[in-house]
């Protein structure tokens, strides 16, 4: 059986900084039969990163929409997995005001890293937290699922003038905060149908330029990586053809 020292052992073994940003997409079921479930998963996660920052995606797209245009921090659900929700519900674990895209951390400096989301425009936009995780090349960490859940390159996408990933029309949004104050913000969603199902053909290159580390975490496969060199091998496909990710 897994447990939470084995996991943190799978951790140190993958080469994860505890003291650095750690980005997180995972499916639970498929890191196997844990030991105290769900939570001594977030346990050994959160113990690891400790001295550092631990990052988890609480993305709402699925959710808020025109019909339905409020995102609220404290009660609206992640759609992108059960440990997701678990912990955005933790003591100690804050949630970005992004009506769309919010993420949540816990650790050194989550406050400032998650601050002023309410302000960006895009789903992953250069004043947000993503932008920071290439700014403080963070490492990424996909659990049980590959590069169509790295939510990052969505981001490469809008910095390095990908084709056809942003809407040109605006949408009315509103993020209640843990407050109670209700803001308006607005915000250039993904076109539809775009989304991240072409992200998978990255992996072979990525694996083949050292950029992409294998490994295992429980019964999962781990898929490792760093944020910048990441962005400059995308930055250079998007280069010589702004519409590579559209295409299969």
């Amino acid at each position: 059986m897994v447990t939470k020292k084995s996991l943190k052992e799978d951790l140190a073994r993958l080469g994860i900084d505890p003291a650095g940003t750690l980005m997180v997409h995972l499916s639970y079921k498929a890191i196997g039969e844990v030991e105290g479930r769900g939570d001594a998963v977030l346990d050994a996660l959160m113990e690891y990163m400790q001295p550092g920052l631990l990052v988890l995606p609480s993305h709402t797209w699925a959710n808020v929409n025109d019909q339905n245009p409020v995102m609220d921090v404290l009660y609206t659900p992640s759609c992108v997995g059960v440990l997701t929700n678990l912990f955005r519900a933790r003591p100690g674990v804050l949630r970005s005001l992004h009506p769309t895209h919010s993420l949540c951390a816990c650790g050194r400096d989550a406050e400032s890293f998650l601050d002023g989301e309410e302000h960006v425009k895009t789903p992953c936009g250069k004043d947000g937290a993503y932008y920071r995780l290439w700014e403080r090349d963070a490492q990424i960490l996909l659990i049980g699922v590959n590069f169509t859940r790295n939510t990052f390159i969505h981001g490469i996408e809008e910095w390095d003038g990908a084709v056809g990933s942003i809407s040109p029309d605006i949408k009315d949004r509103y993020v209640i905060t843990a407050e109670g104050r209700r803001l308006h913000t607005q915000e250039y969603p993904h076109c539809a149908p775009h989304g991240s199902e072409t992200f998978s053909k990255l992996e072979p290159d990525a694996q083949r330029l050292g950029i992409l580390t294998l490994g295992r975490f429980g019964d999962a496969a781990a898929r490792l990586m760093r944020a910048r060199p990441l962005r400059a091998m995308v930055a250079e496909l998007l280069k010589e053809d702004p519409r590579y990710l559209l295409r299969y």
